[in-house]
């Protein structure tokens, strides 16, 4: 099986990237500005706003499957209109597409949410993210979105960096203690999507950790974790700062861990000390 991993240089994708060649399959990589530090048997580099140079990367590689693991923030072009291109080509050459998306395309109204929830996004990135899982899903019906929380792991995430530039002292800002998310490894979030993508599953697949933690409890566990001082780690209060975004939002991943041999673990457990 040959897997192609859109955006192949960042956190996720390079994680994507190396089990996919762990377990020997072919794998090649698309990067937006440089390649990433991964080793795929070929980078490209690719704009999703390029709807000719899509159409040429998949003619050109002929995948069995696409991860669409890329992130424009934001960006409509990127991350709405994109991840659609990508799907209508996918749909064309009837290649098997997994959609890597995520919980803002919830408000955090109903703080629970399962995969029959309806997105009401309450950001540009979150709004941008499910338009792009309703495009997506419209062209190709057969195609995978899975929806993470946050994703951590081996101290290469944002919010675990962000933790030891707190603690340092070296970054300005809090962690919140009225943030809720689910926190997913990044390791297991990957296993999952290849898992997906080998399957025949389609549709919305939620893929977070089963554990409920504020912003501030999970940087406890990281600096619990990385021998940090606790007590230097600054806490507030989201709903006090201005911020947008949702404030709770839990991912209900049961339905979709049921159909999964990998186990999406708590962040309790995947960040105890000595694991």
């Amino acid at each position: 099986m040959k897997i192609l991993i859109v955006g192949g240089s960042g956190f996720l994708g390079s994680e994507l990237i190396r089990q996919a060649r762990t377990a020997g399959r072919t794998t090649v990589a698309t990067y937006a500005t440089k390649p990433g530090d991964a080793s795929p048997a070929a980078w490209h580099p690719l704009d999703l706003r390029d709807t000719g140079r899509l159409d040429e990367v998949l003619a050109e590689m002929n995948p069995h499957v696409i991860i669409n693991a890329s992130s424009g923030r934001a960006n409509w072009a990127v991350t709405a209109v994109g991840p659609i291109q990508l799907a209508m080509v996918a749909a064309k050459h009837g290649t098997r597409m997994v959609h890597v998306s995520t919980d803002a395309v919830f408000s955090g109204a109903r703080v629970h949410y399962d995969e029959s929830a309806l997105p009401d996004p309450v950001t540009p990135y979150g709004a941008a993210k499910a338009a792009a899982e309703t495009g997506v899903l419209a062209v190709h019906p057969k195609a995978v979105v899975a929806r993470p929380s946050l994703i951590i792991g081996y101290g290469r995430s944002e919010h675990e960096q962000r933790v030891h530039k707190l603690a340092s002292g070296t970054l300005d800002g809090a962690l919140y203690t009225d943030d809720v998310r689910c926190p997913v490894h990044v390791a297991d979030l990957s296993a999952a999507l290849l898992e997906l993508a080998s399957s025949e599953a389609a549709g919305i697949h939620h893929l977070a950790g089963p554990d409920a933690l504020t912003r501030h409890a999970l940087g406890v566990l990281i600096a619990e974790r990385d021998g940090l001082d606790v007590s230097r780690l600054p806490t507030g209060l989201r709903a006090e700062s201005g911020l947008p975004g949702a404030l709770d939002v839990r991912l209900n991943s049961q339905t979709t861990q049921r159909q999964l041999r990998t186990t999406l673990r708590g962040a309790q457990q995947f960040l105890r000390p000595g694991t």
